[in-house]
C-alpha cells in the first residue's frame, strides 16, 4: 500500500511539474513576444530575395541559438543554403501544327536562357483536360523532373496566366516545362524562348536536439517564415496609401512562433528518445521549394512524424481549444494525437475543407509524397478567412492565449512520439492525387 501511495504521488509531482513546466515556457506572453517581431513592419513582409527575410532570417538563427540547438549534421550555420533560378521572360515564338501560334497562350518553366524544342525533341506530350484542378495538375508536372509539353485546355483561358507562379523561381535543372493552351492536339510544333537567368540563395533555417536511444529516428516541427512582402498592383498584391506592408502574422510567422516555442520548451525537457528536428521554411508562397530541398536531404525512412504549423492565430470553425489536422485520413497519427490528449479539453478534427486541397498546399506536402506522415496542423477558417494574404493579416487579428493553448496541445499530442513509443503509419504515396 505505501508503494502505491507512494507512486501515485510521484505520478502526481510529475504530472504537476510537467504542466507547470509546459505553461512557464509555452504561454501568451512569449507567444506575443516572438511574433511581435516576426510580423513587425521592419520585416517588410519577408519576402524572398529581400531584406526583409533576411531580418527574419537573423531572428530566428538568434532564438535557435539561445535556445541551444544544436546545428544539422555539425554544419557551422543554421542555415540550410540553396541556389534558386529567377528566370526574367524576354520572347517566345511558337508554331503549332504548321500555324503561328499566340505567344501569350504559351509559358516556359526552364533554367536555360535559350530553350528550342520540337516534336522530335523528346518531350512527353501531356493534356489539362476540363474539369482538372489546373494548379494541382501543374503541380505534378513541374515537380516530375522530365521534360513536358504540358497542352491546357482552353476552358482555363481565363485562369492560364495563373501558371506565371510556376516560373518565377525555380530549381537550376536540366529539365523544362512548356504549357500551351490550345484545343487542339499538336502533332508538330516549334517553341522558342529566350530567358534572363540569375542565381539566388535562399535558406531554411534549421536547428536539432538529438533523440537518447533512437538518433537516427526524426520527428519534424516546421512552419514557413516567408511571406508577400510589399504590397504591388503589379504584382497582384493590393494596398491603399495607408500600409502596404503584408505583415503575414497569421501566415505564418503564427507557425514560425510555435516551431521556436516548442523548441525551447522541448530543450528544457530533455527527454526525448528520437532526434528534433526544428525548421522554418523559405520559399513557400513561391512553390513549396524550401521544404522541397529540406526532403531531400534525408532518408525518408528515417522520418517518422512531421507536425507542419501553419495559420494558427485565428479561432478554429469550431471555436477555442480546437484545430484540424489535414489529411488525417491519410496515416493514423491524428488519432495518435488525440489520444495522447485523452482527459483534456483540446480537440483535433479532420480538416474540413477537403476541397480546397490543403494538403498539398504547404510544406507537409513535400514530405508527405515520399510516405513520411506529415501533416499541417491549422486553424484557419478557408471558407471565411478575412485576413489571408491581406495588409490586414496584422499582429492585432491573432488570439495569443489561444496560439499559447493551441502550442502546449501540440507538445503534448506529440509525446508518445517523441518518445519512440507510437509511430504513425506512413502515407501511401502512390494514392495522393
Amino acid at each position: 500500500m505505501k508503494k502505491l501511495i507512494t507512486t501515485g504521488l510521484l505520478t502526481s509531482m510529475t504530472l504537476f511539474l510537467f504542466a507547470q513546466d509546459i505553461n512557464t515556457i509555452i504561454n501568451a506572453k512569449e507567444v506575443e513576444r516572438i511574433e511581435t517581431i516576426l510580423s513587425s513592419d521592419a520585416m517588410q513582409g519577408r519576402r524572398v530575395f529581400t531584406p526583409g527575410i533576411e531580418k527574419a532570417e537573423a531572428f530566428i538563427e538568434n532564438e535557435f541559438s539561445n535556445i541551444g540547438l544544436q546545428k544539422l549534421n555539425n554544419s557551422d550555420s543554421y542555415l540550410q543554403n540553396f541556389t534558386m533560378i529567377k528566370p526574367k521572360f524576354i520572347s517566345v515564338n511558337a508554331t503549332i501544327n504548321q500555324q503561328s501560334f499566340d505567344p501569350k497562350s504559351v509559358i516556359v518553366v526552364t533554367s536555360k536562357t535559350d530553350l528550342s524544342i520540337n516534336e522530335t525533341s523528346g518531350f512527353e506530350k501531356v493534356f489539362i483536360k476540363a474539369g482538372s484542378n489546373l494548379i494541382m495538375e501543374a503541380m505534378k508536372y513541374t515537380e516530375a523532373q522530365k521534360n513536358y509539353l504540358v497542352v491546357v485546355d482552353t476552358s482555363f483561358a481565363k485562369n492560364f496566366s495563373r501558371l506565371i507562379y510556376f516560373k518565377r523561381s525555380i530549381f537550376k535543372s536540366d529539365v523544362s516545362v512548356v504549357f500551351v493552351l490550345s484545343n487542339i492536339n499538336p502533332a508538330t510544333y516549334s517553341i522558342n524562348a529566350k530567358h534572363e537567368i540569375t542565381e539566388s540563395t535562399l535558406s531554411n533555417i534549421v536547428g536539432v536536439i538529438p533523440g537518447k536511444s533512437l538518433k537516427n529516428e526524426y520527428v519534424i516541427f516546421s512552419g514557413h517564415y516567408d511571406h508577400l512582402g510589399v504590397g504591388s498592383p503589379r504584382e497582384g498584391y493590393p494596398h491603399d496609401n495607408k500600409d502596404s506592408i503584408y505583415n503575414g502574422a497569421n501566415d505564418d510567422a503564427a507557425g514560425t512562433t510555435a516551431v521556436i516555442t516548442l523548441a525551447r520548451y522541448f530543450k528544457a525537457l530533455n527527454n526525448n528518445e528520437r532526434t528534433l528536428i526544428f525548421v522554418a521554411f523559405t520559399a513557400e508562397e513561391i512553390g513549396e521549394y524550401g521544404s522541397q530541398y529540406f526532403a531531400k536531404q534525408f532518408d525518408p525512412g528515417q522520418v517518422k512524424a512531421m507536425f507542419n504549423i501553419e495559420m494558427i492565430g485565428t479561432e478554429s470553425k469550431w471555436g477555442r481549444g480546437s484545430a484540424y489536422i489535414t489529411g488525417f485520413d491519410k496515416t493514423d497519427m491524428g488519432k495518435i494525437l488525440q489520444q495522447n490528449l485523452e482527459g483534456s479539453s483540446f480537440q483535433f478534427y479532420a480538416d474540413p475543407y477537403t476541397d480546397q486541397h490543403l494538403f498539398y498546399r504547404s510544406d507537409n506536402a513535400s514530405l508527405a509524397r515520399v510516405g513520411v506522415p506529415a501533416h499541417t496542423i491549422s486553424t484557419s477558417k478557408m471558407d471565411n478567412e478575412l485576413n489571408y494574404h491581406k495588409v490586414t493579416d496584422e499582429i492585432g487579428t491573432l488570439d495569443m492565449n489561444n496560439m499559447a493553448e493551441i502550442i502546449k496541445a501540440i507538445a503534448i499530442s506529440s509525446k508518445t512520439i517523441i518518445s519512440g513509443k507510437d509511430t504513425p503509419t506512413r502515407v501511401d504515396a502512390a494514392t495522393l492525387d
